[in-house]
């Protein structure tokens, strides 16, 4: 409202008076245009509707502009994350830095310690000793501060005070401080320095190694800190500051309760969880960028990752506890253990490291899809993969021991490397652990130390690495072309570089088991595997040889293999046209690559693989039968019985299916722990179901037996 200064207006909301402001404008001829401009305005946080206005007043101010160089260079040594907002952002405020207004005419805040007299004389107060020197007066009487009980240093008796300096009396100024002092005050105040901790917190606590905060506090809570640490100890407040962008909606938009697109946090945490819900936001972007918010994101996290950590979990801990391991035997050396051990425990110390890198950097959202990357890629669907049937095995040998050890180390160090973003679940994994093995010392996961990375096998690492690349390429392309996994293919050719050669050979064993695949066969070209025909590249062509062109087109379409594989090689070769030699270059024409009947090629880098498509009779039965022991793997599920519990298979249905059955008799058994797989005419007793297997029906019927 304006107030009674205003005479025309007193009393009018200041908007409300714009007309009333033009009209007597006009009528003084003082009006130069009358217009309406669009803009962005600020409203009451308060109340939606109702706009603000800023007015110049007095106060009271602290003279940053002083210490303003010194800020800019302090921060140039601060890690900021993201640089840009250090650099930038908060540069330039710095640049233009303005003194403080320190002074807030409120009720509730830090009374501002500054006595004043009538004559504008003033000083501060920098401590209850100090204001002890005051007085306050009571019922005529004045009374020493000194012998006041428990001393209020908040308003309304802090007030009282009145101090009497050579013949004049001071009363407090009524303003309060502005509350970011405060809040830039906290890492000495917090320590009651001065006063008190003056040797620990200048050893120990200042200044912070680390903080993070919202993209708003750059001119708030990061400027503060950065302010007050320059003018009382001309250092930096915090050494790493990470900066957090807000949380949008799926859409970009911002969250507002008006738009009806807020998320509830703790509804979140109740359906997902909290450390699925931190994972998503860690994971998703990095924190300084604006994180589009989506449900089916932290859904698919949930699923994924953690998903997989459990069961990889679950899966150790069910055959831990069949054998009964508890790691007290010594622990194997690395370099005695299978090569896939070797491997994934190198694959593990590459994670640490590299994890260590990221973190050190502040990178978090990196560091966290470190971990995701190597449990869902390396550990659970390679290595368990591949080491499945170890743990099968009735005996506890050294190698199963290995086994157990390599994955028991992986879970624990995962743990830990998730624990500062999932951290429930870490625990949880952790003290289940723990409890079995004693091997960690620490009550808490959060108590330990980040783990020591230990040796690096590269070249075990690429060699796994090629047999991966290979393996997840066939299996993209039998998924493409509906060639299901469990059935058997005679053969894949591949060609790489020269210096793969040698490791896919190695490998080939571990690439073929993976693909089920017969055969693999190096290959030095991929002519042997693809149809090349060139066509005439008429865009560069018309342009150099005009009406010829025609002529030449003719007889690039009819060029032989060999001036083919020359051309997609780089080098140029030579036409005949009408008696004239012309030379032809790669850019002159299009190589068209196209599969032979019968294979499925593809390539990616520097791999290129053709898959033969064509099935035998064995290679058909072979894939019935393995059809077969996945319905009966997945009816030992169904029917509860232990992973260690022997069975009997009768069965009946199509002759295909029974010869399938019987050529593949022992691989069915062993697979399936069965004493015996009968072809029956009548099935009675035990759990039965009935299944399709592609086009063939059956019926399979498993019992418990004694071992």
């Amino acid at each position: 409202m304006f107030t009674d200064e205003i005479t025309d207006f007193a009393g009018l909301f200041v908007k409300d008076a714009d007309k009333d402001i033009m009209i007597k404008l006009k009528s003084e001829g003082k009006l130069y245009k009358k217009d309406t401009i669009r803009h962005t305005y600020p409203f009451s946080w308060r109340n939606e509707d109702v706009p603000v206005i800023y007015y110049a007043r007095e106060s009271w101010f602290i003279k940053t502009t002083e210490v303003a160089d010194r800020m800019i260079a302090l921060n140039n040594i601060i890690n900021w994350q993201p640089p840009e907002v250090g650099s930038g952002r908060f540069g330039n405020w710095l640049e233009e830095n303005k003194d403080w207004a320190l002074s807030r005419d409120r009720f509730w805040a830090t009374p501002l310690p500054i006595w004043v007299s009538e004559d504008g004389d003033a000083f501060a107060i920098g401590s209850i000793e100090e204001l002890k020197d005051g007085y306050i007066e009571e019922n005529g009487n004045r009374i020493s501060v000194s012998e006041v009980d428990n001393i209020d240093l908040h308003k309304p008796f802090i007030d009282k005070v009145l101090f009497k300096r050579d013949g004049k009396v001071y009363k407090r100024t009524p303003e309060v401080i502005d509350a970011w002092f405060d809040s830039g005050s906290m890492p000495f105040a917090q320590y009651h320095y001065p006063f008190e901790n003056k040797e620990m917190f200048e050893k120990n606590f200042f200044p912070s190694d680390f903080i993070c905060e919202g993209i708003d506090q750059t001119r708030g809570w990061f400027y503060t800190l950065h302010a007050i640490a320059v003018m009382l100890f001309d250092n930096v407040s915090y050494k790493n500051v990470i900066v957090n962008e807000l949380i949008l909606d799926k859409e970009g938009q911002k969250m507002s309760k008006s738009k009806k697109n807020t998320v509830d946090p703790f509804v979140l945490f109740d359906k997902y969880g909290a450390d699925a819900t931190r994972w998503y936001l860690v994971t998703n972007s990095p924190p300084w960028r604006p994180t589009l918010f989506d449900e089916d994101g932290l859904i698919e996290v949930q699923r994924k990752f953690f998903g997989t950590l459990i069961n990889t979990y679950s899966f150790f801990v069910l055959y831990a506890n069949i054998d009964g391991f508890n790691y007290n035997e010594d622990r194997i050396p690395v370099e005695q253990r299978d090569e896939i051990d070797e491997w994934i425990i190198s694959k593990l110390n590459s994670l640490v490291e590299e994890y260590k890198k990221y973190m050190d950097s502040y990178e978090v959202t990196k560091a966290a899809r470190s971990v995701s990357d190597f449990t869902l890629d390396n550990l659970s669907n390679w290595y368990v993969r591949r080491t499945r049937r170890r743990f099968w095995k009735s005996e506890m040998n050294e190698n199963k021991l290995a086994a157990y050890q390599s994955l028991y180390e992986c879970l624990i160090t995962i743990c830990k490397l998730t624990s500062p973003f999932a951290p429930f679940i870490a625990e949880e994994i952790y003290q289940n652990l723990n409890s079995v093995t004693g091997k960690e010392n620490q009550e808490s996961i959060h108590l330990t130390e980040i783990p020591v990375g230990g040796e690096i096998n590269k070249e075990l690492e690429l060699k796994m690495e090629v047999a991966q690349q290979v393996v997840y390429l066939v299996r993209s392309m039998r998924a493409k072309s509906n060639l299901k996994v469990r059935q058997p293919l005679k053969k894949i050719m591949v060609v790489v570089e020269s210096r793969k050669r040698p490791v896919l050979t190695q490998m080939k064993d571990v690439i073929l088991d993976e693909i089920n695949v017969k055969d693999l066969v190096l290959l030095e070209s991929d002519q042997e595997i693809v149809s090349k025909s060139a066509k005439a590249n008429f865009k560069i062509l018309g342009p150099k040889f005009g009406k010829k062109v025609q002529l030449i087109a003719k007889e690039i379409k009819e060029l032989k293999p060999e001036d083919i594989i020359k051309l997609d090689s780089g080098e140029q070769i030579q036409l005949n046209i009408d008696g004239e030699e012309i030379n032809v270059l790669p850019e002159d024409v299009e190589i068209i690559s196209s599969e032979i009947k019968g294979r499925v090629v593809e390539s990616e880098g520097s791999v290129t693989v053709a898959i033969d498509t064509e099935l035998d009779s064995e290679l058909i039965e072979e894939g019935l039968a393995r059809e077969f022991v996945n319905r009966i793997q997945n009816m030992r599920k169904e029917a509860g019985f232990d992973v260690t519990d022997k069975i009997s298979i009768k069965f009946t249905g199509s002759k295909i299916i029974n010869n399938a059955v019987q050529s593949f008799s022992d691989y069915v058994t062993a697979e399936t722990l069965a004493k015996k797989v009968v072809n029956a005419d009548k099935l009675n007793g035990g759990f039965t179901q009935e299944w399709q297997i592609g086009e063939h029906s059956c019926i399979i019927q498993i019992e418990k037996v004694e071992s």
